[in-house]
């Protein structure tokens, strides 16, 4: 992968070395917008704050990285991510959760966010994969690089351009390092959006 032209979102300190990429996540980040109302009926203020590693990509697309996060703290995640903005963006990440797990976690925010857990997975790292035809989108994950399962398929209407990258969260914790390997961005069209190929 070429990261010339790749921009920020929330800057953070960043390490090149070979094919891996390594983010900090500082303290207290995260991209969420809560959908649960406070105990006075009010919607917590959104949160966009984690730093976002992209490129601007036309049409459709087939994005995947090996992801391996510090998991220390609930909600430390390294992920890979859609946006067109604030309010119009999605997230597919390996997440430490809130029932003392880590799972694949695809987050889907139009005005607010929905939160959707997927298996345990029980190992240090994982490839994750999100795949674009028009406005649907899938996402996957798999433990070995090759055989993928898909967490999610979903309509998000975006435009043609959208912005595609890394995202490092720390949502809850003091911070920590998110490494991501072997990314590669495809410029094509798959046939089969349930299987990402």
């Amino acid at each position: 992968m070429n990261f010339e032209n790749w921009k920020w979102i929330n800057e953070s300190k960043i390490r090149l070395g070979g094919d891996e990429i390594s983010i900090y996540a500082p303290a207290q980040t995260d991209w969420f917008r809560n959908p649960v109302p406070d105990a006075g009926g009010e919607l917590e203020e959104p949160v966009a704050n984690a730093p976002f590693f992209y490129t601007n990509v036309t049409g459709d697309f087939i994005f995947s990285a090996k992801v391996e996060p510090d998991h220390k703290s609930i909600y430390d995640a390294g992920a890979l991510m859609v946006i067109e903005n604030d309010v119009l963006w999605t997230k597919l990440a390996f997440e430490a959760s809130d029932f003392g797990t880590k799972a694949a976690v695809c987050v889907v925010t139009n005005e607010v966010s929905d939160d959707a857990n997927g298996c345990d997975i029980n190992q240090e790292n994982v490839w994750l994969k999100i795949v674009r035809v028009g406005d649907v989108f899938s996402t996957h994950y798999s433990l070995d690089g090759e055989n993928y399962h898909m967490v999610r398929l979903f309509r998000l209407p975006v435009q043609e351009t959208v912005k595609v990258g890394l995202e490092a969260q720390c949502p809850s914790g003091e911070g920590g390092n998110r490494v991501f390997s072997k990314i590669k961005l495809e410029h094509k069209t798959v046939k089969n959006l349930r299987n990402g190929i």
